[in-house]
């Protein structure tokens, strides 16, 4: 699905003295990814936490493969790996937007949390925004 890939370009600040671009950089890229992703399926971060909703991040992991130097082009895709309206898995891939290399993989996990910081079910307290997280999931299945 089209709305699960983001495409980006290095910038000449996010690379180190080899030029090639700074590990924890490639954090940041899901981040941007998860976003832009977010607000395509219709329940961006603006809009969650207007309702009182925050994602904090639970875990993060990268994998590097392959170097990203200044002024490459890549395209990180997502998936989502699990939701339960509690919780949200996501794996992320970048490659080379020229060479289709496979420059780096990560997971993140995320939770749903109410204005008082607990947990909250989108299920059962925000079915508005599970509902764009089952439709997601189901036209991925198909």
């Amino acid at each position: 699905m089209e709305s699960s890939v983001y495409t980006r370009k290095a910038q000449y600040y996010e690379t180190d003295q080899m030029g090639v671009v700074h590990h924890s950089n490639y954090i940041r890229w899901f981040e941007e990814a998860r976003v832009d992703f977010l607000e395509r399926i219709g329940t961006g971060y603006k809009e969650m936490e207007a309702a009182g909703i925050i994602s904090p991040v639970v875990s993060v992991s990268c994998k590097y493969r392959a170097m990203v130097r200044f002024a490459d082009t890549v395209r990180i895709s997502l998936r989502i790996t699990a939701y339960n309206g509690i919780k949200l898995e996501l794996a992320y891939q970048v490659r080379n937007a020229e060479t289709d290399a496979l420059c780096c993989t990560g997971e993140s996990s995320h939770c749903f949390l109410g204005p008082e910081g607990k947990p909250v079910s989108l299920k059962k307290d925000y079915p508005q925004y599970h509902a764009l997280f089952m439709n997601y999931l189901q036209e991925e299945e198909q």
